[in-house]
């Protein structure tokens, strides 16, 4: 692996690692590590020159991939910028957000790149709310060449009707064999499109997985706490509930959450309400399992954010922005557990709808994260997105889809390795 750092005064690199091969600026050492820059990875203006035009200074190799990460506002034309990157044959896998962040900031215009090493090119998975049996098919076909330390990223259309039993089949193709994070990709207004690409691509209802030759030590939690409940899903659908208790979805919410809500529910003020009590799953042994409703319909159907499958157990959940901050804290927290590690990059995956909730209040949680990195002398710029839906493997057990969650992925080598 390389070693690549834009750094002007490059003496001092020198004087450590010894001799350095200088080509405009760039300084090139071979180290087993992940890449790191020191110029910044975030561009302000993502357009398709500017975009290869960084790629092709990086110089990637075969056993990379480049992975983009657009903001939905002012967006290129991603059919040309496909085109461009497969001139440049590089492998590279991309996805469209609400919006990025970098450092503690959140930015609704430009691209994160990120360039990690891989096991294997990319691979994509198209039509993804197939029923299971399909899936399970897709997924029996492609043979990843994982190994200890692998961690497979996922980038999936999160309109997708089917994301969990997506899920469901990779974890039983892969199992504890690898470590999973992953985001969902789309749009703030909640329509599916197009929101993923590949070499092979634009697409929409689809996922694509890098598996990166790399540790990630992950922290997972939400901040919500239960409000009103139990309640059983007695008839749905996908990631459509038609019917809680016996009767009607929409009826049951809304008597459940009006007093404390003070406004009644209408189609207009809908989400403006609901993105304060989402629904809990409950998991034994683990915290709840967050659904973000976003949308009813005349039918009085709730459409939430993953699949809510029959006989499921649900709790109506309500937080603040204290209970949210804290466990943003905690996400890092337990990454950060292990020592030796040399990290290489911070990666937060972080819910549109934490952000929509907090409103001003979102970039404490952000500067949280950037603080705790500053206390314990981690010299490192956060990257990431905010999701449509954020994926992880929760203390080895089953893969999950959530929502109103925060991921954070710490990549990382051992000490004892990089000396």
């Amino acid at each position: 692996m390389k070693y690549i750092l834009i750094f002007n005064q490059y003496h001092e690199l020198q004087k450590t690692f010894g001799k350095a091969i200088v080509i405009h600026d760039i300084v090139e050492y071979d180290l087993p590590s992940i890449r790191m820059l020191e110029e910044d990875m975030y561009l302000p203006n993502a357009n398709v020159q500017d975009i290869c035009n960084t790629i092709k200074e990086l110089r990637i190799n075969y056993n990379e991939t480049a992975i983009i990460l657009l903001s939905q506002n002012q967006l290129p034309n991603i059919d040309s910028l496909i085109s461009e990157l497969n001139t440049i044959e590089i492998n590279f896998i991309g996805g469209i957000f609400p919006g990025l962040i970098y450092d503690s900031k959140v930015y609704h215009t430009g691209a994160i790149i990120l360039i990690m090493p891989t096991m294997q090119p990319p691979v994509l998975i198209k039509s993804i709310s197939k029923s299971s049996n399909d899936l399970e098919n897709l997924i029996d076909s492609f043979e990843p060449m994982s190994r200890d330390n692998t961690t497979a990223f996922i980038i999936v259309d999160c309109m997708s009707s089917n994301i969990s039993s997506f899920l469901s089949s990779l974890y039983n193709r892969l199992a504890d064999s690898v470590k999973y994070i992953g985001c969902g990709a789309g749009f703030l207004d909640f329509e599916q499109k197009p929101c993923i690409f590949t070499p092979d691509g634009f697409f929409e209802d689809a996922a694509t997985i890098c598996f990166l030759d790399t540790k990630c030590k992950l922290g997972v939690h939400h901040g919500w706490e239960r409000y009103s409940g139990p309640i059983i899903v007695t008839k749905s659908e996908g990631n459509v509930i038609k019917e809680l208790n016996w009767k009607n979805a929409l009826s049951v919410y809304e008597s459940a959450i009006e007093d404390d809500a003070k406004k009644e529910l209408k189609m207009n003020n809908f989400y403006q309400i609901s993105s304060h009590y989402p629904f809990g799953i409950y998991i034994e042994g683990h915290e709840d399992i967050i659904r973000e409703i976003f949308r009813t319909n005349e039918k009085g159907e709730l459409f939430c954010a993953g699949e809510v499958p029959e006989n499921t157990i649900l709790n109506i959940m309500k937080s603040n922005k204290y209970l949210l901050i804290n466990s943003a804290e905690q996400a890092l927290e337990d990454c950060l557990v292990q020592e030796n590690m040399e990290i290489q990059h911070c990666f937060v995956i972080d819910c549109i709808g934490r952000a929509i909730f907090l409103q001003n209040y979102f970039d404490e949680e952000l500067r949280a994260i950037k603080n705790i990195l500053g206390l314990k002398g981690i010299n490192i710029t956060t990257e990431g997105v905010l999701s449509g839906g954020e994926i992880a493997s929760m203390n080895g057990d089953m893969l999950e889809y959530l929502s109103k969650t925060i991921v954070v992925g710490v990549f990382h080598e051992s000490t004892d390795r990089c000396m």
